[in-house]
């Protein structure tokens, strides 16, 4: 498809980015690194204050930022086509323009577009992310276990002390629980018999009520490449829109395929390529949850599902089913007994432009379409999808730097800005500066907030199964 009007379609779309510019202009001022939630913000992002002394329009754009990206996108653009390909460009994280959060897009929107921009995928695999995430864990004295699904957070006297894990062992927490599960695994994880502070079943049960995505489907393809010319390929990701008439949440109509090696040759043998096609993250519960795994139903089901996935790549690949060696079919049974998500979810499904549900003070202010990550049980925090700023791996793993930051003093979460800071001049602007001792005699006695200070023995230490105790117990997916 071609913009109806070439030249209107530009103009609008530079008009656009430069709205954006000064949109960013807030999300520019503070790094997420230096975000905490407790009064020590005001230390550790006290390196923005020139950026707005300067700009002080960055306070009257705050607004817009956290609002829906249509608001912005209506004012400026009226060429279909190019309305069509900003939907499509927001779209992964939920939403079309209309419900994706403006702050959320602002990368997106600009910086995909600047010249040294590139696409670049981890080398050996995507499974390289996590493993240097664990070494990273490792190095600095913490531990990664494995099989250690969580069944319950363990509360005692209105505080998180731990979890029990669906084995039995007891892992026991000395400052804090976190979960980065879903909203509605965490609120399950807190269990029915045990006695909960007072507040929590009202946010349990707004929580576990919040709007959700549908769930995604998967299909991974390993084929023989012999004789194969990709040459016509300049980017290793593709995304495939069957109609745009048709709303792109619609997990038969918006999917997206990934040929990582492409790029980076180490990931199969020589004459061998590896496929991701996955769909947009609509694709209903419902038919699912009536159907046995393994079932000849369910396998027929899977078939007929991801047969938009397969008409996907033979765009590119035309005889693609005659090359396969390995394929296989990820439902959204799979995605919710693997990922550990209920209903297989793509993540909380809260449009923005209005302030979600415990958003906090934050929320009281602008429209925050986040709950706060801090609950009324004590000693619990949650991160990930469900938090700001948002779905995706960037955003989720964000929004663990945040929790991380308010678990500890001012003191440390500045040293470790002002470390990273002078490691490479790129990262120079997390440094809060001169400004930041301005403000530490008035946060610095009261963080980590006081339900984050640490906690008394909990009963469940002395069990035969406990695990010795961490810093944060994580419940996790």
């Amino acid at each position: 498809e071609q913009a109806e009007d070439g030249p209107k379609a530009v103009r609008e779309w530079n008009a656009l980015r430069d709205r954006l510019k000064t949109l960013g202009g807030s999300t520019t001022a503070v790094s997420l690194l230096n975000l905490r939630q407790d009064a020590g913000f005001l230390a550790t992002t006290a390196g923005s204050l020139p950026f707005v002394l300067t700009h002080p329009d960055v306070f009257a754009d705050l607004p817009l930022t956290f609002d829906s990206l249509h608001k912005t996108v209506d004012e400026i653009v009226t060429v279909p086509f190019l309305r069509n390909f900003i939907d499509t460009m927001c779209i992964f994280c939920g939403f079309p323009a209309k419900g994706a959060m403006t702050a959320h897009m602002l990368y997106i929107l600009e910086r995909f577009f600047e010249e040294s921009a590139c696409y670049a995928v981890p080398i050996g695999g995507t499974c390289e992310m996590g493993n240097t995430l664990q070494r990273g864990l490792e190095k600095f004295g913490g531990k990664l276990q494995l099989n250690a699904h969580v069944d319950e957070i363990l509360v005692e006297d209105g505080r998180a002390v731990g979890v029990r894990l669906k084995n039995g062992n007891v892992v026991t927490a000395r400052k804090a629980v976190v979960s980065n599960a879903t909203p509605f695994d965490t609120v399950k994880m807190l269990g029915e018999e045990q006695e909960l502070p007072k507040g929590v079943a009202k946010w349990r049960s707004e929580l576990g009520k919040l709007p959700r995505h549908g769930a995604i489907m998967h299909l991974f393809i390993a084929i023989d490449a012999e004789g194969l010319d990709l040459s016509h390929i300049d980017d290793p990701a593709h995304l495939v829109i069957q109609d745009w008439d048709r709303s792109m949440q619609d997990s038969q109509n918006l999917c997206s395929f990934f040929i990582p090696s492409i790029l980076d040759k180490s990931l199969c043998p020589e004459g061998k390529h590896v496929i991701h096609v996955y769909s947009s993250g609509g694709e209903p519960y419902e038919p699912w949850e009536k159907l046995e795994v393994g079932s000849p139903e369910y396998e027929a089901y899977k078939e007929e599902r991801a047969e938009v996935l397969w008409k996907a790549v033979e765009r590119c690949i035309p005889d693609i089913r005659n090359r396969v060696e390995f394929s296989i079919i990820g439902s959204p049974l799979a995605h919710e007994a693997f990922l550990r998500r209920d209903r297989g979810t793509y993540g909380m499904a809260w449009a923005a432009g209005t302030s979600a549900p415990h958003a906090g003070l934050l929320g009281n202010v602008l429209p925050f379409p986040f709950p706060n990550l801090k609950t009324p049980v004590d000693g619990l925090l949650r991160c990930g999808d469900s938090c700001f700023p948002g779905i995706g791996t960037p955003s989720a793993a964000a929004s663990g730097v945040i929790a991380a930051n308010t678990m500890t003093s001012v003191d440390n979460h500045i040293s470790m800005l002002k470390e990273v800071s002078e490691r490479d001049p790129m990262y120079k602007f997390l440094d809060p500066g001169f400004a930041a001792n301005l403000y530490k005699p008035l946060v610095g006695p009261i963080t980590p907030s006081p339900e984050l200070r640490g906690m008394q023995k909990m009963k469940y230490s002395s069990s035969p199964k406990a695990v010795a105790p961490v810093e944060e117990a994580a419940a996790s997916e």
